[in-house]
């Protein structure tokens, strides 16, 4: 196919007429797609006539151009693709099926999106619609800021792909593009598992000296693009196993390695050196050194992370800092451990902890002090090797990927103290998912198809506690999972829910985001890692393949077009998220730790707030201590009955200052972290405490409000959905020229009648941003649907 390098008539031109020499003997459905190319190439010409832009058809018309590529391989190649469909167990009884079907289905995609381009693009000719020009990214000139990265003088959102076809060069286009992204990052040139990435701990050989081969996936990364870099901690040579047996005692899934040892800190602390050295203010750092890959350290007995050998025992050295750990927390007094954990251990260096630990024991001391424990060693681990890296690159920029399903979660044996963490580092770091329909291992309808039209919980639940404990750094999710996941996959994935999904992540702070995953080579097959056998790679990687984005035009199209609508308004989206949260829900992790469902309730608060038009935010300790106590109104404490002292005071000196704390009843904040009664309670200071007595999710939001009315927005959102339940949440702030910005997101599985209208009773207009055309102030949302509207009054 032509490349767009070359000036766009004469490009068009050439594209018509490889069309007419390829119809001849094509499959039907590529003809159809054809004359359809054939069509919004006709109005491209005329619209670039007019001086529209036409970028979102220039990217609409490669996506065709590929996929009618890849189906031509996926057609001659049936018995290759029926494997591959054979790998991810849902699809393997049906794999024949599958593979008969692909060709067509992708076809039929093709079809689907040129026809949206082509109306879309008529309706611009014709003027009923108007749209922004997509700003082009300048992928080599990006700014890194505190408040957004910055292209062109305005902020952008970006995106591109977790993983690329291994073996295809950065600098190749048609892989490294507007298209699909351009982002940089290191290795996946290499053959060998997990040695393969730029930074992984075979870089270090057993003599002190660096493997130069392997120092090559560092240092020729062409210092041309934004980037990042990831070390993985998978495995260790066998060579350090050799020398000492116990380097992966205590491992996890991606962390194949005791980070209490002192010789795994050793090598890793020189190689993390090493790679801040080569890599000093390089492009490819500028989305940051990502310190981990999904960590965690799950040690409770049942726990699924057992099943593969994961945390069933500490190593000397983690026992060893336990006991030190735990003689501060005590200050070194055995018979207030020894009363708290109803032993009868002599002194410190003779407490010893059976792990995995008994699921029997949460809410006892002996949990809390291993849950907290384990925070704390992982926070040293991370410390000590962003430490590193900043020997050699001061300041380099950092992050680690966690999966926020640990934090939305009730589990807290994981080792993750996601505020620490998120304080820790330079850049806001996680893999967040979605879950577009149904878990293919579900038997029965999950909890939340009762009333929403996807499971989007577990990204405004902790993009907002991430962003509220750092808003002054930018938010890189390097692994979304919003387009499959490994138990749940749609093979006909709805372009409305890939819009809505990254609109939503977007709006909650998300800044750059890679998906998982792109894996087709240019002639459309698939990477050299899925070719032949798989038994020798992780079965998860052919098993991710079946149903992914590399089959789906519609999915990979409209997540290109949702980022060019999304950078068009960047500066709204940014104004959206930014502004002022006057309630912060308090957070405990001592709660957390204690409590079986404390995250599910807490969830259930947040939730009754969401979809009242306030931006949502959290407050801690560390919170109510660091930051400025102006950025809100009130705290809310809900079933929160575990805080140790020093959270206790917190919030009792945020009072004593001015504060207001509403609290749900007298069981909130009534317990020490050990479960002890506390016989304080808050009270009124220069601001007040009002305690409700109720234990009420729903009624201590609508108390709250009632109590706070004058700082919900002036703009008000009616929704009727032929239900008792909300399923709009909306943003509104005001415009710097006059009236507001409103952002209607309509995540429920309903279609909404909605009603815009200003507190002040003035009467409206409504302007739909994304298109120019005017709005009533009662009108549909589809579910699924996104709204970004102008009222001026």
């Amino acid at each position: 196919m032509p490349s767009f390098k070359i000036p766009l008539i004469l490009s068009l031109m050439l594209l018509l007429i490889f069309i007419s020499c390829n119809k001849k003997e094509a499959n039907p459905l590529t003809v159809e797609a054809l004359d359809k190319i054939e069509t919004l190439v006709s109005l491209m010409d005329d619209a670039k006539s007019k001086s529209i832009d036409i970028t979102r058809e220039e990217t609409t018309l490669w996506f065709a151009n590929e996929f009618l590529k890849f189906a031509d391989w996926d057609e001659v190649h049936q018995e290759d693709v029926e494997k591959l469909f054979g790998y991810y167990a849902p699809f393997e009884k049906d794999k024949t099926k599958y593979a008969a079907e692909l060709p067509s289905f992708e076809r039929k995609k093709v079809i689907e999106i040129l026809d949206k381009g082509i109306v879309q693009l008529e309706k611009i000719i014709e003027g009923s619609i108007t749209r922004r020009p997509t700003p082009k990214i300048d992928w080599g000139n990006i700014k890194v800021t505190d408040e957004a990265l910055v292209n062109n003088g305005k902020p952008v959102f970006l995106h591109d792909y977790f993983s690329k076809t291994v073996g295809i060069p950065l600098t190749n286009k048609d892989v490294y593009n507007d298209h699909l992204g351009n982002m940089h990052h290191g290795g996946e040139n290499l053959y060998e598992v997990h040695q393969d990435r730029a930074i992984n701990p075979w870089l270090l050989n057993e003599d002190g000296t660096f493997d130069q081969e392997r120092l090559k996936l560092l240092t020729n990364i062409p210092d041309t693009n934004i980037g990042f870099l990831y070390l993985w901690n998978s495995g260790l040579p066998e060579w350090m196993h050799k020398k000492d047996s116990t380097v992966a005692v205590g491992r996890s899934l991606f962390m194949g390695l005791d980070i209490d040892n002192p010789n795994v800190r050793n090598h890793w602390g020189k190689i993390a050196t090493k790679a801040g050295q080569l890599t000093k203010d390089k492009k490819v750092t500028q989305l940051g050194f990502v310190l981990a890959n999904e960590p965690h350290w799950f040690a409770e007995k049942g726990y699924w992370t057992q099943k593969f050998g994961e945390m069933n025992s500490i190593s000397k050295h983690t026992l060893g800092k336990f006991r030190k750990w735990l003689s501060k927390q005590y200050k070194n007094n055995i018979r207030e451990l020894n009363r708290n954990w109803e032993t009868s251990f002599k002194d410190f260096n003779s407490v010893e902890i059976e792990i995995p630990i008994d699921k029997k024991l949460r809410g006892k001391p002996i949990w809390y002090d291993w849950c907290r424990f384990g925070m704390a060693r992982s926070l040293d681990w991370f410390t000590h090797i962003q430490n590193s890296i900043r020997t050699s690159y001061p300041n380099a920029p950092t992050s680690v990927k966690m999966q926020p399903r640990y934090f939305v979660g009730n589990y807290r044996s994981h080792g993750l103290d996601f505020e620490s963490l998120t304080e820790l580092t330079s850049i806001i770091g996680d893999d967040a998912k979605a879950l577009g329909s149904r878990s293919l291992n579900a038997k029965v309808p999950e909890p939340w198809e009762e009333r929403y039209a996807y499971s989007w919980e577990e990204i405004p639940f902790s993009y907002d506690f991430m962003e509220s404990v750092s808003p002054n750094k930018i938010h890189f999710n390097s692994e979304t999972h919003f387009l499959s996941l490994t138990k749940w996959k749609d093979l006909n994935t709805p372009p409305d829910y890939i819009r809505s999904v990254f609109w939503l992540a977007t709006l909650h702070g998300m800044d750059a985001s890679t998906s998982w995953f792109w894996a087709r080579d240019p002639d459309g097959s698939p990477e050299n890692r899925l070719e032949g056998d798989l038994d020798f790679w992780d079965p998860g990687l052919g098993g991710a393949y079946a149903g992914s984005a590399n089959m789906q035009p519609q999915m990979v199209n409209e997540i290109a077009q949702v980022f060019m609508d999304m950078n068009s308004f960047s500066e709204e989206i940014i104004a959206l998220r930014n502004q002022r949260k006057p309630i912060r829900l308090f957070y405990s992790e001592t709660s957390s730790i204690n409590k079986k469902h404390h995250m599910t309730e807490l969830f259930e608060l947040y939730e009754s707030f969401y979809f009242e038009g306030l931006s949502m935010a959290f407050a801690t300790e560390k919170i109510i201590k660091k930051q400025d106590n102006s950025n809100w109104d009130a705290i809310v404490v809900y079933d929160t009955q575990y805080v140790t002292d020093t959270e206790f005071d917190a919030l009792q000196n945020y009072v004593n200052n001015g504060g207001t704390v509403i609290v749900d009843n007298a069981e909130s904040l009534s317990k020490n972290e050990y479960g002890q009664a506390r016989r304080k309670r808050l009270k009124n200071g220069k601001g007040k405490v009002i305690v409700l007595n109720t234990k009420s999710y729903e009624e201590v939001k609508q108390k709250s409000l009632a109590l706070l009315d004058n700082l919900l927005p002036e703009v008000v959102l009616k929704e009727t959905n032929g239900a008792d339940y909300k399923g709009c949440t909306w943003r509104a702030v005001k415009n710097p020229n006059g009236g507001y910005w409103v952002n209607i997101l309509n995540i429920g599985k309903n279609n909404a009648n909605l009603n815009l209208s200003l507190k002040s009773g003035k009467q409206v207009t409504i302007k739909n941003m994304m298109t120019g055309e005017k709005v009533k102030t009662d009108f549909e949302l589809k579910s699924k649907g996104v709204l970004l509207l102008e009222i001026t009054e």
